[in-house]
C-alpha cells in the first residue's frame, strides 16, 4: 500500500528531476513553444516542495490536491492548469484514504488524464503530454517501471508527429521532428514513481 510518505517522495523526486532537466525541457520548447516550459515547471515544483515542507497533508489525496493547487497558482502558460488538473483530479479521486493501492493510484491518474484531455481538448497522437501519460496509466498495472518505460516511449514517439493542440499546432508541419516538451516532462513525473518506491525500500 502507498501512504502519504510515498506521495511526498513522489512529488519531491519529480521536483528534483524537473530541476535537473529544466534546461533540456526549455530547449525542447524553444523551436515549438515559448521556450519557458522548463523554467515554468521548475518554479511550480519548487513551490510544491516548499508547500509540502510547510504543511504536508497526511493523506495521498491531500498531497496531490495541494500539489495541483500550487502548480495552478505558480506556473504560467498552459502547463500549470494542465498539470494542476492532472494532480487535483487524481487527488480528489483518492479521497481521504490514509493508504491507497497501486490499482487505486492507476484509477486516480486515469481520472486525472481524462481531466487533462477534457481541459486541453487533446487525444493521444496530438503531440501533447497525453502521449506520455495515457500509455503510462495503461501500463501501471504492470508496475511503476513498466509505466516509466511506456511514458518515455510515448514521449519519444511524439517527435515525428505534427502538433494538433497548443502553441506548437500553429507551426503546422514545422512542428514535425521535435519531441514534445509536455510529454517529456510528463515522463519525468511518471519516472519519479520508481524513485519514490525505491525510497521506501531503502
Amino acid at each position: 500500500m502507498l501512504d502519504a510518505d510515498f506521495f511526498r517522495r513522489w512529488m519531491t523526486a519529480t521536483a528534483a528531476s524537473v530541476n535537473r532537466e529544466a534546461d533540456r525541457l526549455t530547449a525542447l520548447d524553444s523551436p515549438i513553444g515559448d521556450a519557458d516550459h522548463g523554467s515554468n515547471l521548475q518554479r511550480g515544483f519548487t513551490a510544491v516542495t516548499a508547500a509540502l515542507e510547510k504543511e504536508a497533508p497526511d493523506t495521498p489525496g491531500g498531497i496531490l490536491t495541494l500539489a495541483g493547487r500550487q502548480l495552478i497558482s505558480t506556473v504560467g502558460g498552459a502547463s500549470g492548469p494542465l498539470y494542476g488538473t492532472l494532480l487535483r483530479r487524481a487527488g480528489k479521486t483518492l479521497g481521504d484514504a490514509a493508504e491507497v493501492s497501486e490499482e487505486q493510484l492507476a484509477e486516480a491518474l486515469r481520472a486525472g488524464v481524462d481531466g487533462v484531455m477534457k481541459l486541453g481538448g487533446a487525444a493521444p497522437g496530438d503531440k501533447t503530454m497525453v502521449d506520455a501519460l495515457a500509455p503510462a496509466v495503461e501500463a501501471l498495472g504492470d508496475g511503476f517501471a513498466a509505466a516509466r518505460s511506456a511514458a518515455e516511449e510515448g514521449a519519444g514517439a511524439t517527435t515525428p508527429l505534427q502538433a494538433r493542440k497548443g502553441r506548437a499546432s500553429y507551426l503546422g508541419e514545422r512542428s514535425i521532428g521535435h519531441q514534445d516538451p509536455g510529454a517529456t516532462s510528463s515522463a519525468l513525473l511518471i519516472a519519479a514513481l520508481v524513485t519514490a518506491a525505491e525510497g521506501a525500500e531503502g
